[in-house]
């Protein structure tokens, strides 16, 4: 089986629409969570959500091209062509665009996402509503439909491998690397581009999540203190947006042609609830195993794992249904590894989450730091592990995993593993 590793990532995030950003906020323990401006929150509970700022599409592809792209296509491609160019995997073609140097029919997309262009979804509604089919958008059906992200990123950047979307909610970006882990392994790619990516900061959006009552509302005049995973005064998760893109090779391939390898892609464990279709099993027992599974596979011992990027949403039930999973997987060690959210910083990216914490991951594993979980200020009671309160922690990490749970009762995990020849 080929061994696999990371040679590029890209990202947009509510903390930074660049890997350089995107750490540098880590490591502060900077909140991206604020005030809605995409909509007039007026007649809504929550008022708070974790933007993407500053956002400009056309640095990373051309104008034309993005018109035709739901935001969360937008996002995909720009953390793709991020990640395509600190692989070194891109060169100027025709026009001056950036598109695959070779390789092209071994390159591969998977590409999680939850919920599609949702801003579109809205728009057309309402035109059919106010005056009828005719005045609806015209690219409704190709805006709105979940896999245009991944057929986006292979037209823009000329891969014509496999190009799959993964949809399993919460859980879609990790379960889209680890699919793109078993393709390159069984050489079906040499390169693959996985991640996630999710926008659905519109009034449909925010209003389903608002009518389950799993959104925060109790901070609306401290946005920023909202998202507070394992604290005891937590009230609900914040909505996030953003993308989390990365390329991975074989090693053999990465070896020949020169590349800079950032870590390996040791493992994956998926895994199901069978329990219910929001709220985790209580007894963390599906999510246990596929972390379990995603050790066995990476060949690391639960004592081989320095950290765990916690799923941390800051709910009632996801918390310490989340700490008993880690403790059934990782045993006694559960007590001495360092384990944190990063959605304390980032609110909850939907289907973008599992990419962008795979890539604090490869971070903290690189640089040598444990990510905070900012907002921690009375930890529950049943959630006693070390969760590195409010301020980034330094040490060597040889090893990290991340986990994902979705509504439906998907559990992804993945790991990653410092890289060595």
């Amino acid at each position: 089986m080929k061994k696999v590793v990371v040679t590029g990532m890209g990202i947009i995030s509510p903390i930074g629409n660049s890997i350089a950003d995107f750490e540098d906020s880590l490591k502060a323990g900077k909140s991206g969570v604020g005030y809605i401006t995409q909509f007039d929150t007026t007649d809504f509970d929550v008022k708070i959500a974790g933007e993407v700022k500053n956002f400009d599409p056309s640095l990373w592809m051309d104008k034309k091209d993005a018109r035709k792209m739901a935001r969360f296509t937008q996002f995909a491609v720009a953390a793709a062509s991020q990640a395509l160019e600190q692989a070194r995997l891109l060169s100027t073609g025709e026009g001056g665009r950036r598109r695959l140097a070779s390789g092209a029919e071994k390159t591969g997309v998977v590409l999680g996402n939850g919920i599609g262009g949702f801003e579109i979804v809205s728009e057309s509604f309402r035109k059919l509503h106010d005056h009828g089919p005719k005045r609806m958008l015209p690219l409704t059906i190709p805006l709105m439909i979940g896999n245009e992200a991944a057929g986006n990123i292979s037209m823009v950047f000329g891969s014509k491998g496999p190009a799959f979307t993964q949809v399993t909610a919460c859980a879609s970006g990790t379960d889209a690397l680890g699919q793109a882990l078993d393709l390159v392994r069984a050489g079906r790619c040499d390169v693959a581009i996985a991640g996630g990516a999710e926008a659905c900061i519109v009034p449909f959006g925010v209003g389903g999540f608002q009518m389950l009552k799993t959104l925060s509302t109790k901070r609306n005049h401290e946005p920023e203190k909202a998202s507070r995973p394992f604290d005891a005064d937590r009230d609900g998760f914040v909505l996030g947006e953003g993308a989390g893109v990365m390329a991975i090779e074989s090693e053999e391939h990465a070896l020949a042609r020169g590349a800079t390898i950032l870590a390996e892609f040791a493992g994956y464990g998926v895994s199901a609830d069978a329990y219910h279709i929001t709220s985790p099993d209580p007894s963390g027992e599906g999510g246990g195993r596929a972390i379990k599974l995603a050790l066995a596979d990476a060949g690391l011992a639960p004592e081989e794992v320095q950290y765990y990027n916690a799923h941390g949403t800051s709910t009632g039930i996801n918390d310490p249904t989340e700490t008993k999973m880690i403790k059934s997987a990782f045993g006694d060690h559960a007590y001495k590894m360092k384990i944190s959210s990063i959605k304390s910083m980032t609110g909850h990216c939907i289907a973008g989450s599992g990419g962008i914490e795979a890539i604090a991951c490869v971070l903290a594993i690189q640089r040598g730091f444990y990510p905070p979980t900012i907002n921690l200020d009375h930890p529950d009671p049943e959630c006693d592990l070390d969760y590195v309160p409010n301020v980034a922690q330094y040490g060597e990490i040889a090893a990290a995993a991340s986990g994902s749970l979705g509504f439906g009762g998907h559990n992804g995990v993945a790991v990653f593993k410092k890289y060595k020849a």
